[in-house]
């Protein structure tokens, strides 16, 4: 069961950092992603990153703002918002996949296990 936190309302140019967490278990051998929805939008994924490496992957929209890290010990994903902008708000979610050893770098596509979502709120 994945459990994501930290949206909130923040001003245009301010910083959020969202927590994605595994309740109960390590997270072993996964892709870990975060996705977001805005209203009357598709789905769009932003970045991921294999619990495996830690090497990650970013979406052109948040290259050079977002940031994803891990933190095994706590067995949480992290993704740090910087710069944000009203066109971020949405509805922000975590999803995991078990690793495809075919894999060399996560992806942005389909993932198995969703969390609920937490909702940013960028003001102008």
């Amino acid at each position: 069961q994945l459990q994501a936190s930290g949206g909130g309302l923040v001003r245009t140019g301010g910083s959020l950092r969202l927590s994605c967490a595994r309740s109960g278990r390590p997270w072993d051998d996964y892709a870990v992603a975060w996705f977001r929805q805005a209203p009357g939008k598709e789905r769009e994924g932003l970045s991921c990153v294999s619990t495996y490496d830690s090497k990650t992957n970013y979406a052109d929209s948040v290259k050079g703002r977002f940031t994803i890290s891990t933190d095994n010990a706590k067995n949480t994903i992290y993704l740090q918002m910087d710069n944000l902008k009203p066109e971020d708000t949405a509805v922000y979610y975590c999803a995991a996949v078990s690793w495809n050893w075919l894999w060399t770098l996560c992806h942005l596509g389909s993932y198995k296990y969703w969390g609920q979502g937490t909702l940013v709120t960028v003001s102008s």
